[in-house]
């Protein structure tokens, strides 16, 4: 059974977020959405730390599953795992 799956955007998680620095990337025209995307890269260093603290705060616990930076969404993702569904953070 796959574990249930919702996405939130959190002020607090926001606001933590906001002070990493923000960006963004551009995407081709003519592509299919997935085509737009570029390849999932992985948040790391103190970034990673308090990226993950901000979506605990924000799930109220959890484990983190799964990090993107240059989400489709947002700058950050961050996927929290809490009984059985998973939450991406934004």
């Amino acid at each position: 059974m796959k574990p249930s799956r919702r996405k939130v955007v959190a002020g607090v998680a926001c606001l933590a977020l906001a002070s990493l620095g923000g960006g963004g990337y551009a995407l081709a025209g003519g592509l299919t959405e997935d085509q737009k995307e570029s390849p999932d890269k992985a948040i790391s260093g103190s970034a990673l730390d308090k990226a993950s603290e901000a979506a605990l705060a924000a799930t109220g616990g959890g484990e983190v599953t799964g990090t993107e930076v240059g989400d489709e969404e947002s700058y950050y993702e961050v996927e929290v795992t809490k009984n059985g569904t998973s939450t991406d953070v934004q």
